[in-house]
């Protein structure tokens, strides 16, 4: 048999609709100013799957930022891998069914097919709930005998990191992006009840051998010769023992790096130092609300209200190793106020917080949050997937109304990210980072 055509193609580039919000040039979260694009980086999920693909297939690699880029798509596919973010799966799905009119044959997968797969098989052919790489060999192999399935569950199958392939980083155009990313781990032991992590996908927390996460650097390396690194992990440093034998391998490769985490590393000493040696430049923290209250009634292990007292001293901590914290809060939380505006910026403000990332409570499909918003009759619009893009409310306040809440944001983003405070900030980091050294 001849040589299949196999196109996975990527939605990139969530944008906020509301117009105030990027024309104030948002930042986040950090080390580039994106404006109207808030995420804009390559399928990790599909370069994985592409690593998995096996000589039948011949395979590119895409990326389509929006539906007036659609019709520059070549169609000549036997098949194609589609994810996208849920703020764009509208996009996803007019590119699915322009596929599909062309007679080749669409498969879709990730998060917002895991937890909305009727929606999503009223425009494929097939799809992939839960982890995408212990259905893929199974699946292309069913599609070149003409045996496809309409669904692919993985939910249930103990898949291991000890089997995971290298991502096929060589099908990108690396200048093209500023970073690229690694996952170490994949899943977060904190269940908030607003987070749509890879959670949703498989529930059980699992590390990836450091072995495999080198090569993989080694590979981006081999491809970029000075790359900065995200890694695409839910929550970073969770296994400590794990984490600080990754830095240890990652300290002999001078790079740059910036990940996802909680505030619990501001509790080893040995930790930080690891992570200041092998280049982290930056880390992003949920700190979600100032509101003790409110902090207790995200999650069921309750574990974010417990650090709440120690959340300064945290940040200063972690900062002294010259590690700058991005803080970040949601608005619009119930049980909050006016008050939470004026909180998070003095809060800002007195931490001493080289970076800051605000965004509006979102709820998002197959989360507690989205659900409970449901039931009570809150939510302005169902299935507005468009919203979902942590900057479009899509809910009624509890304490306020609807344009109340989003003229406190808009003005709370004008405070944050004016150059004044911006830079009173940085100027602060540096200052205590020379006294702390």
């Amino acid at each position: 048999m001849s040589k299949l055509k196999l196109g996975f193609i990527a939605i990139s580039g969530v944008r906020a609709y509301n117009k105030e919000l990027t024309e104030l040039g948002l930042t986040l979260p950090g080390f580039i100013e994106r404006n109207k694009v808030i995420a804009s980086l390559p399928s990790l999920g599909l370069l994985t799957l592409a690593g998995l693909t096996d000589d039948n297939y011949d395979i590119d690699y895409m990326e389509v930022p929006e539906i007036e880029d659609i019709d520059k798509i070549k169609k000549d596919y036997d098949i194609v891998a589609i994810s996208s973010f849920t703020a764009k799966i509208d996009v996803a799905y007019k590119l699915a069914d322009m596929f599909r009119e062309a007679g080749t044959t669409v498969v879709m997968g990730g998060l917002h097919v895991t937890v909305m797969p009727e929606e999503a098989l009223g425009h494929a052919d097939s799809i992939v709930i839960g982890e995408g790489e212990p259905m893929w060999a199974k699946l292309l192999f069913d599609f070149r005998y003409d045996r496809l399935k309409r669904v692919y569950d993985a939910r249930g199958i103990d898949y291991s990191f000890e089997n995971s392939p290298m991502p096929r980083f060589d099908l990108l155009d690396i200048k093209k992006y500023n970073r690229l990313t690694i996952q170490t781990q994949r899943g977060c032991p904190h269940s908030c009840n607003f987070c749509g992590s890879s959670r949703l996908l498989n529930p059980r927390y699992k590390t990836k051998p450091i072995k495999k996460i080198m090569e993989e650097l080694k590979f981006i390396k081999s491809v970029w010769t000075d790359p900065f690194i995200e890694f695409a992990d839910d929550n970073t440093f969770v296994n400590k023992k794990h984490s600080k034998a990754l830095l240890r391998e990652l300290a002999k490769e001078n790079i740059k790096w910036f990940t996802e985490t909680d505030i619990s590393v501001a509790d080893d000493d040995e930790l930080l130092a690891l992570m200041r040696d092998s280049g982290c430049k930056q880390i992003l923290i949920g700190l979600e609300t100032t509101n003790l209250g409110v902090l207790s009634n995200i999650g069921t292990t309750n574990w974010k209200a417990r650090q709440y007292d120690r959340y300064y001293q945290a940040i200063q901590k972690i900062q002294s190793y010259g590690i700058t914290v991005n803080g970040t809060f949601i608005l619009g939380l119930d049980g909050t106020g006016y008050e939470s505006f004026d909180d998070v910026f003095n809060f800002v403000e007195k931490s001493g917080l080289y970076e800051v990332q605000v965004t509006l409570q979102t709820p998002f499909p197959g989360t507690k949050l989205y659900e409970d918003l449901k039931k009570a009759g809150r939510l302005l619009k169902e299935n507005a997937w468009e919203l979902a893009t942590l900057f479009d409310l899509n809910f009624i306040p509890e304490n306020m109304t609807v344009k109340e809440l989003n003229t406190h944001f808009s003005q709370l983003v004008q405070r944050l990210y004016s150059k004044e405070f911006t830079k009173q900030r940085k100027t602060q980091f540096y200052q205590k980072l020379g006294i702390a050294r």
